[in-house]
């Protein structure tokens, strides 16, 4: 699953977040790149270089699932793991069956994490 060419974005508008997840994911042996918001994340040079998108569920402006819909409609297949702090029950399983890898909770643990990044970058 290492590979230091896999580029995962993180998307969220907490910033302790966009500080603690790159050092988790550089330990996995991935490249990440942060933004603030979804806007920020569709206005970079790294749209089309990312490999895996880490998302937040609910951020000012566009919201994940927004945006999820806005890189179906430019034809941008980049495999999602959802994060959110929101409980609702209903939640999962609407955004796995929109074609998201996983919806973790926070906090969520390392090994949740590490596994739905094994689901995204596992070589059959």
């Amino acid at each position: 699953m290492k590979n230091k060419r896999s580029l995962i974005s993180v998307v969220d508008d907490d910033e302790s977040v966009r500080e603690s997840l790159p050092d988790l994911l550089g330990e996995f042996g991935f490249a990440t790149q942060t933004f603030s918001s979804a806007e920020e994340f569709l206005a970079s040079d790294f749209l089309d270089q990312t490999d895996c998108l880490i998302l937040d569920i609910a951020m000012p402006g566009m919201t994940g699932p927004e945006l999820q819909r806005e890189l179906a409609i430019r034809r941008r297949n980049v495999p999602i793991i959802f994060i959110t702090a929101q409980r609702e029950e209903a939640l999962r399983p609407r955004l796995l069956k929109l074609g998201a890898v996983e919806c973790l909770l926070k906090p969520f643990n390392e090994t949740d994490l590490l596994q739905a990044l094994d689901t995204v970058f596992k070589t059959d």
